[in-house]
């Protein structure tokens, strides 16, 4: 059957489409559908939108927390994981999505990308505390001062004799090593103390006790002056932007002089009011207890004039941890300045990484209570764990959410903790052999353990200062409480040295530590330690190559053996040559050569040493080119083990160097 008149016959197809049945192909590209059901296509896709191009990456600065996966850094950089992890493996280090990264891993990966990044590390977040109180709801309360100064000024003793009690007597050797805080009444108004430890090992805490402070008590001793840490309290109190009252002490010595130390003072920009300047002068005998009510009415004369010390009472209670520590029997103690707020028994409350409800609260006396208001030191039981020194406590509603902001936290310090051991363990064999070669830094692990955390603190600032090119501190782990056995297999996994500071190992630690051979160290006073430390790395240390000059040899003659090579006739002119030793020839002032006396003969026999004055035949070994006029240097080279860090590694002279070059 034909189509049309002029059309051929066609054969008929099933409905399916081609050949078979099968049926035809619809291509849908760019919005365009070829074939027979185009509009069908278009009815079942709808519109096509063109295809968009894609965003430009990001350039701009960006900050990421200490500890960052790869995967959150590759979101935070706008790159690929898998250009981040090709980075790393250029340099060595197999990383995965979720491992995290050490801050010069992250600094190498953004310089790659030519990216800037900011590291926000956990220590050095603040919290912030949005304060906006009604005037109506603001009180009165106690100044808190700072006692501060140098070693052995007198400052706690001042303190015991301003409270009448005895502290420097708990003190192993008369060192303050925590931070106290105590009330006095003067007149019916209170003041709030802080002691602060006067040692340079407690910078870090000095500067914590400055911030949280209104006034500083700046101690000077008549008889010594102004001192090193006398010229860093100053600096600290000025940084906190905190009043200075001046306390010259120890005005019943015989030697004591205050004109001097006032001068001292006022060079440092601490003016005497007596002398035109602004600054409140008393001079105190804290031994004799003189003059003691005048040194407070200055300091309550500061606050009248200085400073609008009130707070909010009713708000929930905040401020700062001033010391903490795990005591046996009560758990985790803890001492915290009310800032804002009332503390009261029962609130749940956070500081870093630990929380709890409050069970307990005491005065700085010992005496139980049931709240704390504005400006009151106050001891808190009820954490789960030592919180740090110097975090922000802060009351919340409920201990659920206490607790899940310490665990928010908890992770942080995890990621950054995980991220560093990541680096020190990152070593391959290739990697380890070249620092083997090129002598790189030994390392003396240490587990540190303390009383308190701010002791740690001040430990671990030591130990940091302790700089040498060939050996190091490297604190792996720290922790309030006595030492217990995970401290041990921590220290028999890492090859480190247990450090307990005014702490003790218990029994079952003491026989793990003696199965697996860990040295522990514990100290009470931080002299001990620090000196310890030290005679420890120079144990590490490699001994000191010394040379020293035998005696030298002029060739006269010359003698050639067919069997042997060039034998030189000399004449010792100095000291003793020995056979086997060391020897350079020296031709013109100029060292040729350096080798070694392989034989020593006087006439015809072996000798094994020729003296001063006498003639000798001698054997280079294997050097020929020896001339007549040259002169032989014997010497000989030795170990010697060193006695401290300052010695230097190798002892070589001016000839030697000229030798190898």
């Amino acid at each position: 059957m034909a189509d049309g008149p002029n059309k051929p016959n066609r054969p008929i197809r099933p409905r399916g489409g081609g050949p078979g049945g099968r049926r035809r192909r619809v291509v849908i590209e760019g919005g365009n559908v070829r074939g027979r059901d185009a509009r069908a296509a278009r009815e079942r896709t709808g519109p096509v939108t063109p295809r968009q191009p894609a965003a430009p990456a990001p350039t701009g600065p960006v900050t990421v927390e200490s500890g960052v996966t790869v995967k959150d850094l590759s979101a935070a950089l706008g790159i690929p994981m898998a250009q981040i992890i090709k980075t790393l493996m250029g340099l060595g280090q197999m990383r995965t999505a979720t491992q995290s990264l050490a801050d010069d891993e992250v600094e190498l990966i953004a310089s790659e990308v030519g990216r800037v990044v900011t590291i926000k590390h956990a220590a050095d977040e603040e919290e912030v505390e949005v304060v906006d109180d009604a005037e109506a709801d603001l009180s009165a309360r106690p100044p808190v001062v700072t006692i501060m100064g140098h070693v052995d000024h007198g400052k706690t003793t001042l303190l015991d004799a301003i409270r009448s009690a005895a502290v420097v007597e708990t003190e192993a050797g008369g060192i303050t090593q925590h931070i106290g805080a105590y009330q006095t009444e003067v007149d019916g108004r209170k003041l709030t103390f802080l002691d602060t430890p006067g040692h340079e090992a407690f910078t870090a805490m000095r500067a914590r006790g400055a911030k949280v402070t209104d006034i500083a008590v700046l101690v000077v001793a008549a008889d010594d002056g102004v001192m090193p840490q006398t010229k860093e309290s100053i600096n600290h109190a000025r940084a906190a932007e905190v009043p200075i009252v001046v306390a010259i002490n120890k005005i019943d010595v015989a030697n004591a002089n205050t004109d001097r130390v006032k001068t001292e003072l006022a060079a440092e920009g601490l003016q005497p009011e007596d002398w035109g300047g602004e600054t409140q002068f008393a001079a105190v005998s804290a031994r004799e207890h003189t003059n003691l009510d005048e040194l407070l009415e200055k300091i309550l004369l500061v606050a009248d004039a200085e400073l609008d010390l009130r707070a909010n009472a009713k708000a929930e209670a905040s401020g700062p941890i001033v010391e903490s520590r795990l005591d046996v029997g009560r758990g985790a103690v803890a001492t915290m300045l009310v800032q804002r707020g009332t503390l009261r028994v029962g609130d749940a409350i956070v500081a870093g990484d630990a929380s709890g409800k409050v069970r307990a609260l005491y005065d700085y006396r010992g005496d139980k209570v049931l709240e704390a208001r504005p400006g009151e030191p106050v001891e808190i039981l009820g954490f789960n764990t030592p919180p740090p020194a110097g975090e922000l406590a802060r009351v919340v509603e409920h201990e659920r959410q206490a607790k899940d902001i310490a665990e928010k936290r908890a992770e942080r310090l995890r990621r950054e903790q995980l991220a560093q051991r990541s680096v020190s363990a990152g070593v391959s064999l290739e990697t380890l052999f070249d620092r083997m070669q090129t002598g790189a830094v030994q390392d003396l692990n240490v587990v540190l353990k303390g009383d308190v955390q701010g002791s740690i603190e001040a430990l671990v600032g030591e130990l940091g200062k302790i700089q040498h090119p060939e050996v190091r501190v490297n604190v792996i782990h720290t922790g309030v409480g006595g030492i217990t056995e995970n401290d041990i297999y921590l220290a028999s996994a890492s090859t480190a040295l247990v450090v307990g500071f005014n702490v003790r190992p218990s029994a079952e630690a003491r026989q793990l530590a003696e199965r697996e051979g860990v040295d522990i160290r514990t100290y009470r006073v931080i002299y001990q330690l620090t000196q310890e430390i030290e005679q420890a790395l120079v144990g590490m240390l490699s001994p000191v190559t010394t040379e020293e000059i035998l005696g030298e040899a002029e060739v006269r003659a010359l003698f050639k053996v067919s069997r042997l090579g060039t034998i030189a006739g000399c004449m010792v002119t100095n000291g003793t040559v020995r056979r086997n030793a060391n020897v350079r020839v020296v031709r013109d002032g100029t060292v040729i050569h350096e080798t070694s006396i392989s034989q020593l003969k006087r006439f015809k026999d072996d000798a094994r040493e020729v003296n001063e004055g006498f003639e000798c035949g001698i054997l280079l070994d294997g050097f020929n080119d020896v001339k007549e006029g040259d002169v032989l240097e014997v010497f000989e080279t030795r170990e010697v083990e060193r006695t401290d860090l300052d010695t230097p590694a190798a002892s070589a002279s001016s000839a030697e160097t000229a030798a190898s070059s």
